[in-house]
């Protein structure tokens, strides 16, 4: 029982001591308890909350500086994304410059040298944008060196499309010119072979049938029987389809167009009239002797730019190359005309 109260007594004192603070006291070999005075207390007091304002503060600037809050966390992922797609955007533009500059190079030595235009100075392709800075509001902010660098290759790539475009639609108006040139070029013989008696006279110094004199044939003479078929030898409009033109009798002119004028004379009859658009194998009249003709035949005439030329040389569209040489030999021959 003793033992027990003993180590109760223990167990209370170190209980009681660890609340309370004594001290032993040699001369009256006994504990006493300390006091505290009440200065101190305070003091110990300021100096607590001091540590402790100081300590969250530390740990606040470290947790500021070190750790990330959900905001910066999600502003940062933003960021990082934005770079991504810049860099993403970057490489699009590099693949769109590439394959503009294949069409800007097929552009200069393909389509404009076989439709024989200039083509457009690298200078002018890739010139840039002069005058007032463009990119003052994008300047001052921590990316602007990359936006800035962007948005200038952007513009470029911009006017560069603008000025292929252009190109292009230059290129089309070629096409459809040339095309429309193909077809109206007076290119097929007006009488057809199998009709053909023969070939009575061609271009150039021929004896006059009336006068015996030489004088220039400006056109090619086909022999043929009354009313055989006259073809348009190429796109055009019907200028003139009368008597009026002296020697001629009756006659047809188509304007083709870029020049040129085809004429059809000593006609028996007409199968167009004045400002019918024809194309090129069109009947439009039929061989006759009329005006200043020794025998039924169609004088034909080609003009260019106002001046006759020499209408042997268009004959490619309906010949074969036997049937064009043996026309050239037989129009080289200085015969009578019949006209």
């Amino acid at each position: 029982m003793l033992g027990i109260c003993a180590g109760f007594g223990k167990f209370s004192a170190f209980w009681i001591m660890s609340k309370v603070k004594y001290h032993y006291d040699p001369e009256s070999l006994s504990f006493k308890r300390v006091e505290r005075k009440k200065g101190k207390t305070v003091g110990y007091g300021i100096m607590f909350v001091l540590a402790a304002l100081l300590a969250g503060l530390f740990i606040n600037f470290i947790a500021g500086k070190y750790v990330a809050t959900p905001r910066e966390k999600a502003l940062s992922r933003e960021l990082a994304n934005m770079k991504l797609q810049f860099e993403i955007i970057n490489k699009k533009m590099a693949q769109a410059e590439e394959v503009l500059s294949d069409i800007e190079s097929r552009d200069n030595n393909l389509y404009r040298h076989y439709f024989e235009t200039n083509p457009i100075p690298e200078e002018q392709r890739r010139a840039g944008f002069g005058g007032v800075n463009r990119y003052k509001d994008l300047e001052g902010y921590d990316n602007s060196e990359l936006i800035i660098a962007s948005q200038k290759r952007l513009d470029i790539l911009q006017k560069q499309i603008v000025v292929q475009s252009k190109s292009l639609d230059e290129i089309v108006k070629l096409a459809e010119d040339q095309e429309k040139l193909l077809a109206s070029i007076p290119a097929i013989q007006p009488v057809n072979n199998k009709d053909l008696s023969h070939m009575a006279s061609g271009y150039g110094y021929r004896a006059d049938p009336y006068t015996k004199v030489n004088k220039f044939h400006y056109g090619m003479d086909f022999t043929a029987p009354k009313n055989t078929p006259v073809y348009a030898s190429g796109d055009g409009v019907v200028v003139r389809a009368d008597s009026k033109s002296s020697g001629y009798g009756n006659h047809i002119r188509i304007d083709h167009g870029f020049g040129y004028v085809s004429l059809y004379a000593h006609l028996n009859k007409y199968n167009v009239q004045v400002n019918q658009r024809v194309k090129r194998g069109d009947l439009i009249g039929y061989v006759g002797s009329t005006g200043r003709s020794k025998a039924p035949h169609l004088h034909y005439e080609i003009f260019k730019d106002n001046e006759r030329i020499n209408p042997v040389n268009f004959y490619y569209g309906n010949l074969t190359p036997e049937e064009y040489n043996e026309l050239l030999l037989n129009a080289s021959i200085q015969n009578i005309s019949l006209d």
